[in-house]
């Protein structure tokens, strides 16, 4: 028998999880006289951008054993998640928002 503050994978009964968070990012360097960006001066650094566009998102909680994908949105504004909180993501067919859950 499982442990209640266990979290349990539907699929293959797994116990190990892992959150994961996806992002895609197109950087923009602006075109000056020494090298691409206006922060870079003598070299062109790919980390000094001018500009950062956020293009796609996904987050998600999966399942370590069987690659189960839960989704679910966290963000800064979460004060913690707790194991009622992951379990209700692990249990509903449906993308679930945090602030949805309390």
């Amino acid at each position: 028998m499982h442990s209640s503050n266990k979290l349990i994978c539907p699929n293959c009964n797994g116990s190990r999880f892992l959150m994961k968070y996806e992002a895609a990012y197109v950087y923009s360097y602006v075109i000056d006289s020494d090298s691409p960006g206006m922060k870079n001066k003598e070299e062109f650094l790919p980390f000094l951008f001018d500009k950062r566009e956020q293009k796609a998102i996904d987050q998600y909680i999966e399942c370590d054993i069987c690659h189960a994908k839960y989704p679910c949105y966290f963000n800064q504004l979460n004060e913690g998640i707790n194991t009622e909180v992951l379990k209700k993501v692990i249990h509903s067919s449906n993308r679930i928002n945090y602030k949805e859950l309390h």
